[in-house]
């Protein structure tokens, strides 16, 4: 394993994160805020508990989900996607380094930049409600995982993307609506029975509930299922990433 390699890229895109602090830093910040005030208020004001959880808190797992998936997303596709748009992607494949080398660079960082922006997340929910987590290591044992699986996607989005249009398509028009769909913001049990057998089809569902379960210990699907999702989930991204640079597709075209 080059570690010398992992590292040089892993620093790299690490740098531009950091360049780019105040978008980074006080963007998810100001949109978790805003979150608050329009859900936590407005429809907090309406709905006192859910499941015997405050309102204000039970969307806070919620939020974090939607804020890691695209940040995982958007920073992995952004960070293959760039080298392939100025050509020094062939730098890296006629390097002395591995698939498995690079993608541990680039989604390491994406994951890490999506793990930082769930902890400020979650120290910005505490300032608007009381937040007690029952199963902190399970919570962050989600979180990590989540940021790593999504971040695989979004490799494969970065990979797949012909313009920079397109990098934005599958978070906004798929995982976007996904999450908004999947329990984020309410719980499957308020949902009539038809549409409770729906949302079991949608894959965000499961990550969700975990994730909420390692808060509130409560969860709308057994919590073994939401680790079988979330590691099929992994696995299917990593063969597909290895079927990618064992074919070339879209990387030597």
């Amino acid at each position: 394993m080059n570690w010398q390699a992992i590292r040089a890229i892993y620093v790299f895109e690490m740098s531009r994160f950091f360049r780019t602090l105040l978008q980074s830093f006080v963007s998810p910040v100001i949109s978790t805020s805003l979150y608050f005030v329009v859900f936590g208020a407005a429809i907090g004001s309406r709905i006192d508990q859910v499941e015997g959880v405050s309102y204000g808190a039970f969307i806070v797992p919620g939020l974090i989900m939607l804020s890691v998936m695209t940040q995982a997303i958007s920073n992995a596709s952004f960070g293959i996607y760039f080298p392939k748009f100025i050509g020094t992607i062939y730098e890296l494949l006629s390097a002395p380094i591995n698939f498995l080398e690079i993608v541990l660079g680039y989604v390491g960082a994406a994951a890490t930049k999506a793990l930082f922006i769930g902890v400020v997340i979650l120290a910005t929910s505490a300032l608007f409600v009381d937040l007690t987590i029952q199963h902190p290591f399970a919570m962050l044992a989600f979180m990590v995982l989540t940021c790593l699986s999504f971040a695989l996607f979004g490799f494969i989005i970065g990979i797949w993307a012909g313009n920079f249009e397109q990098l934005q398509l599958i978070p906004l028009l798929i995982v976007t609506p996904l999450v908004f769909l999947g329990g984020s913001f309410y719980s499957i049990s308020m949902l009539p029975p038809v549409w409770q057998t729906i949302s079991f089809f949608n894959p965000v569902v499961y990550l969700v509930s975990g994730f909420r379960w390692s808060f509130f210990g409560v969860a709308d699907v057994p919590i073994g299922l939401s680790l079988m999702a979330i590691g099929g989930f992994t696995m299917l991204c990593l063969g597909t990433i290895w079927w990618i640079f064992k074919t070339g597709w879209r990387i030597r075209q």
